[in-house]
C-alpha cells in the first residue's frame, strides 16, 4: 500500500515543545472554519456489515478505510480530521505492532496527525473486533 500524499491541513496543529515529542499525533488542533463532522465508530466491517479481518493490523487497515469512506461521503478528506480516538481490546498488541500500524496509518491518512487518544477497553460491541476508531473532522466550507 502506497502512502497517501495529502494537501496541507487547513487546521492549525499545535505541538508545544514543553509537552515533549509527539510521534504520530498532534497535542492540539485548532480547526479552521467549516462544518463539524462527527464520525461514528468504525471497525473493519465490509459492505455486508460483517467483520472483514482478524488481525489487529488488518482490522486497523479496514477501520481506517471505513473512516475515509465515511468522511468522503460528507465532502471531507483525511486532512480535515481533527481528532482520532482508538479503542482497542489489545493495548499490548497495539504497542507491539506500532511500526506496521504506522505504515497502515500513512497509507490512509498520509502524514496528517490529528489529536489522537488510545483507550484500552474490555470489549467492543462487535464480537471479534479488536479495535474501533471514532473521529471528528472539520470540513472547510459554509457552516450554515
Amino acid at each position: 500500500m502506497e502512502p497517501v500524499h495529502l494537501p496541507p491541513t487547513p487546521h492549525t496543529l499545535v505541538n508545544p515543545p514543553e509537552l515533549g515529542p509527539n510521534p504520530g499525533f498532534s497535542h492540539a488542533v485548532v480547526p479552521a472554519p467549516g462544518r463539524l463532522v462527527h464520525l461514528a465508530g468504525q471497525i473493519a466491517s465490509g459492505p455486508d456489515g460483517r467483520l472483514a479481518a482478524d488481525s489487529l493490523v488488518d482490522q486497523f487497515d479496514g477501520a481506517l478505510a471505513n473512516v475515509v469512506t465515511a468522511l468522503r461521503a460528507c465532502g471531507g478528506s483525511p486532512e480535515h480530521l481533527t481528532r482520532l480516538s482508538v479503542y482497542t481490546t489489545d493495548v499490548p498488541g497495539y504497542r507491539a505492532s506500532g511500526r506496521e500500524l504506522g505504515r497502515v496509518y500513512r497509507a490512509h491518512l498520509g502524514r496528517h496527525y490529528p489529536a489522537v487518544a488510545l483507550f484500552g477497553v474490555a470489549e467492543l460491541f462487535e464480537p471479534g473486533a479488536l479495535l474501533e476508531l471514532v473521529c471528528d473532522a472539520v470540513v472547510p466550507g459554509p457552516t450554515d
